[in-house]
């Protein structure tokens, strides 16, 4: 943190490992975050230096882990996991699991127990990825919620789900043919499937609450 007068500048680090289109993210951790250092980088000392993490992804998930590895994130990732706020989204959520059967089966970073796996299709109009808004019912109080109503509207784009092994880190769960884990927080990690930068006002109050979470 660079120390500003009486205020105190925190610096946000969006971690670029090639696998994300990530100008809307940036736009929108800068709208909500006027008076912080937001970088996108995939320095290792950047990552380590920063106060704040927000590792995004979208793709699949064979070619984003080789991406981590190519750039040798991987072991930042896990350690930046565990010192400080850390925000999933998207397929930077499914792969803090263990392994995904995208790909025929993919082994993940492993800083949350659980798998990822395919959507069942319940009916044959069920269009897969599921790819919309949809509401997120909270399923337990936490500083992510903040001035969010429950069964509020976020933006998805997504064909696997995330099956953690302890239920009770799910904190938001949304249906699509079945009900699946749509939020999850461990310590200083909160993840999201949804895609907050492009889920409107209610996906950069999201945002904003990360930023404020200490």
């Amino acid at each position: 943190s660079l120390i500003l007068g009486i205020f105190t500048l925190k610096t946000i680090v969006i971690i670029d490992y090639g696998m994300s289109n990530l100008s809307s993210v940036l736009k929108a951790v800068e709208y909500v975050a006027p008076n912080d250092n937001v970088i996108v980088s995939s320095s290792l000392k950047e990552i380590n230096d920063a106060d704040k993490i927000i590792f995004p992804g979208q793709g699949a998930a064979k070619k984003c882990m080789s991406s981590i590895n190519d750039k040798n994130l991987a072991v930042v990732i896990k350690k930046n996991s565990i010192e400080k706020p850390f925000l999933g989204i998207c397929m930077g959520m499914q792969v803090l699991m263990d392994f995904s059967d995208e790909n025929n089966g993919t082994e993940c970073l492993g800083i949350i127990k659980g798998k990822v796996r395919r959507f069942h299709k319940t009916k044959d109009s069920m269009k897969i990825p599921h790819m919309g808004w949809n509401r997120v019912k909270k399923k337990t109080d936490h500083p992510i919620w903040s001035d969010i109503d429950d069964i509020s509207y976020f933006y998805f784009v997504h064909s696997y789900l995330i099956e953690p092994e302890n239920k009770t880190s799910v904190i938001g769960e949304t249906e699509y043919g079945e009900k699946f884990c749509s939020v999850i927080a461990k310590d200083n990690i909160v993840a999201i499937q949804g895609h907050p930068e492009k889920s409107s006002v209610i996906g950069l109050k999201f945002l904003k609450n990360f930023i404020e979470m200490s």
